[in-house]
């Protein structure tokens, strides 16, 4: 694509310098330039692209987009905003791929990944030929692609989005974070579905308050097109008994669909009960209401697939097919994960790592257990110190045993992330900073009926000490423990 076609993109602009080159690739990172390619200088945290145009020309770049003049031998074209720009410049470049096949993005604190992998997991039974973009990885169909961020910046988003329609898919979904709505790395995107899961505390050390934080996700649903198109319709699914649903609702000029338990909705579920085997409820649709029996378990785990039925109703897919594959069902990884080598109680890994989460998680396990709980809990560092004791004091007041550990404590000490937790905690409770010990500790006290949680990392095979990545599975050292104990 020549340089004049693909600044179509922009409004606004200040060409510096002559030519109207080819451009065969965008590059925000001049390690990736090579010939052909048109640089973005992007003003990051740490550096600044800007610092690196010259190296960029040397291996091959033909344009820059800046937000400063540049003495360079290459055209420069100057922008006020170059994050703006591009992603402006990446949906051009790709032509515009999210309308070749429907997009259903998820927002929310808690629930985005399962949520998404139960849509996913529908649409793939009805054959279809699906992308999912999230936490735990990126798939193309059968095809994984390992991720760094919960939603991929613009560049690579849309790099990503035209091979899936290349690929020929026809739904995608992805977890939409408050960071990457409040940084931009969204736009663009044409979303057809939006899901919100619900809004508790997380993320203040970015946003500052909550106020800011539901602002930040409201993003979602205020991109939600602008028309009522009949041959596409823009859906906005809320979860009708969080308060936050209310202000999306008023953000967003989209179809609403409403699901939820305790307030009236249009997909509503009730009597519901539990067991260790999973959950049943009964469900309820503007046309029609059907018994549900999921292998998931827990009050959350309702609200989750409420969200996915109600999703994939609004993406054209019949109840039958929705119910049949959402029942087959039996989980997602690191989320409410069991380990099971032969011991006598469970041990159930999940990424809880909200005080929200975590108090339904430990209450769904409190409603599973005659026994004692255990329940394995640490905090990131680096991140919202406010919830930390608030994290602590739900382990210590739902858990027979908190165990108080590390998670990934980055560049903080893990010692005074442990003091922060403990700051005002009245109950019981043991201190391992070591949390391979805190598991083992656990797995090793628990006796037939208990069961053991382990609540932060869930998926994550990996620990962040100071500035190493450490190779580190909850499951893997919980199996190791459970082999030791049985010696």
């Amino acid at each position: 694509m020549k340089l004049n076609d693909l600044l179509h993109a922009l409004l606004t602009y200040k060409q510096v310098g002559k030519g109207d080159p080819e451009i065969k690739t965008i590059e925000s990172d001049s390690r990736a330039v090579t010939d052909g390619s048109l640089f973005v200088c992007i003003p990051g945290y740490t550096v600044d692209g800007h610092d690196f145009a010259e190296q960029a020309v040397q291996q091959g770049a033909v344009a820059l987009i800046s937000e400063k003049e540049i003495n360079v031998s290459v055209p420069v074209i100057l922008v006020r905003d170059a994050h703006r720009a591009l992603a402006e410049l990446a949906n051009r470049f790709y032509q515009h791929p999210t309308k070749s096949f429907s997009l259903i993005g998820i927002t929310g604190t808690n629930g985005k990944t399962t949520v998404s992998h139960l849509i996913e997991q529908i649409h793939r039974d009805k054959k279809q030929t699906t992308g999912l973009i999230g936490t735990i990885n990126m798939k193309i169909a059968d095809e994984e692609f390992e991720t760094k961020n919960t939603t991929p910046e613009p560049l690579l988003l849309q790099k990503q989005f035209a091979k899936m329609r290349d690929r020929h898919v026809d739904t995608a979904v992805m977890e939409v974070s408050s960071h990457a709505l409040t940084l931009g790395r969204v736009r663009g995107c044409d979303y057809d579905i939006a899901v919100f899961t619900n809004l508790t505390q997380d993320h203040l050390d970015y946003h500052g308050t909550m106020e800011e934080y539901r602002q930040a996700k409201g993003l979602l649903f205020s991109q939600l097109g602008n028309t009522y198109d009949t041959g596409r319709k823009k859906v906005a699914v809320l979860n009708g008994d969080d308060d936050a649903a209310q202000q999306y609702e008023q953000m967003t000029s989209a179809h609403i669909l409403r699901y939820g338990i305790d307030r009236p909705a249009d997909i509503k579920a009730d009597h519901i009960s539990f067991s260790a085997n999973g959950t049943r409820f009964r469900l309820s649709t503007p046309e029609e209401n059907r018994d549900v029996k999921l292998m998931l378990t827990g009050k959350f785990s309702v609200y989750n697939a409420l969200a996915a039925i109600a999703a994939c109703l609004a993406n054209g897919l019949d109840l039958d097919h929705i119910l049949n594959s959402l029942e087959k069902i039996a989980g997602v990884p690191g989320r409410f994960e069991l380990v099971d080598e032969g011991q006598g109680f469970p041990v159930i890994v999940d990424y809880a790592h909200t005080p929200d989460s975590l108090e339904n998680v430990l209450l769904t396990v409190k409603e599973m257990t005659e026994g004692n709980v255990f329940a394995v809990v640490g905090c990131g560092g680096d991140r919202d110190r406010t919830k930390r004791p608030l994290m602590a004091k739900i382990a210590t007041e739902i858990a027979d045993t908190a165990v108080l550990t590390s998670d990934n404590p980055r560049s903080e000490d893990p010692e005074r992330i442990l003091d922060d937790m403990v700051e005002g905690v009245k109950g019981h409770y043991v201190r391992i900073t070591e949390r391979s010990e805190a598991i083992r500790h656990a797995i090793q006290n628990a006796v037939n009926g208990d069961v053991v949680l382990i609540a932060g990392k869930g998926h994550e095979t990996y620990q962040i000490v100071g500035d190493q990545v450490l190779d580190f599975d909850d499951r893997e050292i919980a199996r190791q423990a459970i082999k030791e104990r049985k010696g």
